[in-house]
């Protein structure tokens, strides 16, 4: 049975194979639209979340499946006490795979140990959230063209950011990819992933908290939100939330083929006025997200078969 926990658990082939069924359902819709007639998703999020449970459940019904829902903790057993993995047992019985999202990091995971059916991380705490990632890796591979020879710059939450720790993963298995890491000090990435994956693999980075002195050499900006959810002191998020706002100033020496990524939401660290210029791909992010979560689900589903 395949589950999908880190995005380490994919090869780049294999990322490259749900990347080239992704395309074609991009190009050829109603060939899947019945590809998971009488199969069930369980989404499973004890987390807040809109984009990425709409995603998991908007891919499924496209093919052809249905969906059984629990949104919040609070409507869930958990609020009785319920362990991750006895609701994983259960919901076993229930569905044909699941996708789950947890404030604990190691959530999915424990629930992927216990369950008889597919599991997929729709995000664990800050540790990681590899079908976002897969999502990125789909929206820089259809708009750029490639997913090598690449400067990509992280600017903001590099800490807590788990989007930021998948795709750093994800990326650093390319070939000459540079990073460039944006971010107050108190919210640099962490020691492990620049240790374990950036230096132990000798990529080229940058670090740095000057955003507009890297700009002109970016291929791909990926912004992100202060997570207010993630800090224990509101006067740390406070001090720390304005510290870069992405405005059309601050893109006057970026190259014209630049890509503007977003896993969203967006509080106010992109400005509005940005969203008409043809760099700003995070909405298309989005549609990309559905459609990299079908050909996922497809490739569970199937090797399960």
């Amino acid at each position: 049975m395949r589950h999908l926990i880190d995005i380490l658990d994919l090869s780049t082939e294999e990322i490259d194979e749900l990347i080239v069924t992704a395309k074609d359902i991009i190009e050829n819709p109603k060939k899947y639209s019945e590809a998971c007639h009488g199969k069930k998703l369980a989404t499973l999020f004890f987390e807040p979340s809109t984009r990425t449970r709409l995603s998991f459940e908007a891919a499924m019904y496209e093919l052809g499946g249905n969906v059984i829902s629990v949104s919040s903790a609070a409507s869930s057993s958990a609020s009785k006490g319920e362990s991750v993995a006895d609701t994983a047992k259960v919901v076993s019985c229930y569905a044909d795979i699941i996708a789950m999202r947890h404030p604990k990091e190691g959530a999915p995971y424990v629930a992927s140990m216990n369950a008889s059916i597919p599991v997929i991380n729709a995000g664990d705490g800050g540790h990681s959230h590899p079908t976002q990632t897969l999502a990125d890796l789909l929206t820089i591979c259809c708009e750029k063209g490639r997913l090598d020879n690449l400067t990509v710059g992280f600017c903001g939450d590099l800490k807590f950011g788990r989007t930021v720790h998948s795709l750093i993963s994800a990326m650093s298995r390319y070939t000459n990819i540079k990073f460039v890491l944006v971010s107050p000090v108190e919210l640099k990435v962490p020691s492990y992933v620049k240790k374990d994956i950036i230096q132990r693999k000798n990529i080229e980075y940058v670090q740095t908290t000057d955003l507009e002195s890297v700009m002109p050499e970016l291929d791909v900006l990926y912004m992100t939100r202060v997570q207010k959810e993630r800090f224990f002191n509101e006067e740390d998020y406070l001090r720390l939330k304005d510290s870069y706002i992405l405005t059309p100033e601050k893109l006057k020496n970026a190259k014209d083929d630049l890509i503007i990524l977003h896993p969203l939401p967006r509080v106010n660290e992109i400005a509005v006025s940005i969203d008409d210029d043809p760099r700003a791909c995070y909405f298309k992010q989005v549609y990309y997200a559905k459609i990299m979560r079908m050909s996922l689900i497809l490739k569970c589903l199937g090797e399960e078969r």
